[in-house]
């Protein structure tokens, strides 16, 4: 069990894809938990005779226009971002885990009603839901968690579920079931582990979109409330003064990019350390073999 632990953790790491990712990824988390007690400056502390500071010792990325300090609101922006990608990845992985079991592995009548209900669910844009759930409800970090969540569970089963369909009719499934294993530890020995990388890397570019979700949201006034310290909200604050004092804009923009990147990035090295059916090569030159999933009705 450790070999195998410590070989999947060298195939993480032997791309640089998905070492950047942990690094990026770790880093976001370093920070959001340091700042859950420790900031340079408080967040929301207005300082009008140092506003629009440059960055230097005293505040390192600058000041806006009320004097706040930019590395501290950023710091504490990444708690909500954090919360946010977790939040929407559990919702997502619930919804999209249910959906996908009951449209591969229930009676015909269920399945076939299950994919007429995701496909009905997948026409609807993710951030159009969630901007009509907030004028309805109110802007709150919790509709964006709630709204992300099920939309991108929804494109999770759609993806998911041609692969459970897929390995459901392997012969080592059926061999599975011949010799009395029950549903349940098929679902758990076998479906869901072949399944996982195709899983993960949903999974994974959900949680990135929900991190523009959730600024591109707050941006419009959909959001995190103006009281919460968010990227998002940042972003909106500064880029009427953009012309005037552009580098401030930089610094929210450089850390929603690199965290979508390093989400995105994570899946990419997940799906390659997990895959089974991609094998590395010795030597610089590394092929995967395209494994396209069979749409099985």
């Amino acid at each position: 069990m450790r070999a195998s632990r410590a070989a999947w953790w060298r195939r993480l790491f032997s791309e640089p894809a998905g070492a950047t990712g942990v690094v990026i990824v770790l880093a976001l988390l370093a920070v959001a938990s340091l700042a859950t007690f420790w900031t340079p400056y408080d967040p929301q502390a207005a300082d009008v005779a140092g506003r629009w500071a440059g960055p230097g010792p005293a505040h390192l990325l600058g000041t806006d226009a009320t004097g706040r300090d930019i590395l501290s609101i950023l710091m504490a922006g990444s708690r909500t971002t954090v919360a946010v990608a977790a939040g929407a990845g559990v919702i997502a992985t619930i919804v999209g885990l249910t959906l996908a079991a009951l449209g591969a592995l229930t009676h015909r009548w269920v399945r076939e009603s299950v994919a007429v209900l995701v496909d009905m669910l997948v026409a609807f844009p993710v951030l159009l839901i969630a901007m009509m759930i907030s004028a309805v409800w109110g802007g709150s970090l919790a509709v964006v968690v709630w709204s992300v969540g099920i939309g991108f569970g929804v494109n999770i089963a759609r993806v998911s579920r041609p692969e459970l369909r897929r390995v459901l009719h392997s012969d080592f499934v059926v061999a599975a079931r011949a010799s009395g294993l029950s549903g349940w530890q098929n679902l758990t020995r076998h479906l869901l582990p072949n399944v996982a990388p195709v899983f993960i890397v949903q999974l994974s570019w959900s949680m990135a979109v929900a991190v523009l979700a959730e600024a591109g949201l707050s941006y419009l006034g959909f959001g995190a409330p103006v009281t919460e310290p968010s990227w998002g909200v940042l972003l909106s604050q500064l880029q009427q003064y953009l012309t005037v004092y552009p580098l401030s804009v930089l610094w929210p923009g450089l850390a929603i990019t690199a965290t979508v990147l390093g989400f995105n990035l994570l899946g990419d090295g997940l799906r390659d350390a997990t895959d089974p059916t991609l094998r590395t090569r010795s030597g610089s030159a590394r092929r995967a073999r395209t494994h396209l999933p069979e749409v099985v009705a």
